[in-house]
């Protein structure tokens, strides 16, 4: 948005538009540090959370029956995820899982599979 100059829109054709999230990444390209606050995301019904040099992250859906266990990872001493800290850091867990179940009821993020309207 930056980049282009746009504005994001509040409403479109009458609908509210879900605010946008994000920051400006502009600064980095001029060499400049920007805050690195924890990124989220969700895709196909995984998801995952990285905060500092924690990662936190599910494969399958949180609408199952059979939620999936979250896996931890510190990507400092351990880039390619091999070691699940999991079970060492039940409370780190916790509080990234909690973080990320804020941010998708914020962003209104939609269980998967997703359920087609009748």
């Amino acid at each position: 948005m930056a980049a282009a100059e746009a504005t994001y829109p509040s409403v479109y054709k009458g609908q509210v538009i879900q605010p946008m999230e994000g920051q400006n990444l502009l600064p980095v390209l001029d060499g400049m540090e920007i805050d690195r606050s924890d990124l989220f995301w969700e895709h196909e019904g995984n998801g995952a959370v990285r905060s500092g040099d924690w990662k936190l992250v599910r494969k399958g859906s949180m609408s199952s029956e059979d939620s999936p266990m979250w896996e931890l990872y510190h990507l400092e001493n351990d880039r390619s995820e091999m070691k699940n800290l999991a079970n060492q850091y039940p409370q780190r867990v916790q509080d990234l899982s909690s973080k990320w179940q804020a941010w998708a009821s914020r962003c209104k993020v939609t269980p998967w599979p997703w359920k087609s309207k009748p």
